[in-house]
């Protein structure tokens, strides 16, 4: 699919989600963009970027790409059957971040049982998600691009299950001006949960690997519920 247009839903307008309706429409891929306030609070970004603004439980609606990307504690607020109108083999990139103390309050899953971050929204979900942007910052997305091959090109960690959807996220990103690292599967993701090595981390590829193998799993206390 590299260098094709490609239908893509977003669901969530905050600074990840608004900023990559901007580069994506930019790059010609065709957009529809959701949040949880209706598709009328969104005409200024419609009018910037040429989006299509949706009702959330049409965002997915023949997307091949759908961004999750509200916070973590809205996800079981998500319409039922989101994704059921998603083109078949769609990749779901979830970008969220678990903030118990900040934003989120204590979810059970995580806590009790384990899961990482993308493993319960996987759940909620009920579709494979791949894991990425959860670390990035959202004005990189504007304004940091760079050409393959570019000494300054920053690498994003990318972990998934699916690795039919994993190569269209990374090629996306790649085609978004990006680097990407391997970062295993949804069970590895705590790698590049909040308070790892790689989280927030502006560098290449090398940097990236190294960060992600220095995780640890114990979560810091400033992210536990």
């Amino acid at each position: 699919m590299e260098g094709s247009v490609m239908k893509i839903g977003i669901i969530g307008a905050g600074n990840i989600g608004g900023n990559l309706t901007r580069r994506l429409t930019a790059l010609g891929h065709d957009v529809s963009v959701a949040n949880s306030r209706g598709p009328e609070t969104l005409e200024g970004l419609a009018e910037e970027t040429g989006a299509t603004p949706v009702p959330a439980a049409e965002a997915a609606k023949g997307a091949q790409v759908v961004v999750v990307t509200v916070p973590l504690k809205r996800v079981p607020d998500l319409p039922a059957g989101l994704l059921d109108g998603a083109a078949e083999g769609a990749a779901v990139i979830d970008t969220g971040n678990y903030y118990p103390q900040q934003r989120d309050g204590r979810i059970a899953g995580i806590e009790d049982e384990g899961l990482t971050e993308s493993r319960w929204t996987e759940r909620h979900l009920g579709h494979p998600v791949i894991k990425a942007f959860n670390g990035t910052y959202a004005q990189d997305i504007l304004e940091r691009p760079r050409p393959a091959g570019d000494p300054e090109r920053l690498a994003l960690p990318v972990a998934g299950d699916d690795a039919a959807a994993k190569r269209i996220v990374r090629d996306l990103i790649d085609e978004l001006g990006f680097d990407t690292v391997d970062a295993g599967g949804i069970d590895d993701s705590w790698r590049q949960q909040p308070g790892t090595p790689v989280y927030g981390l502006r560098a290449g590829a090398e940097a990236v690997r190294k960060a992600l193998a220095d995780a640890s799993p114990q979560r810091p206390a400033d992210f536990r519920g």
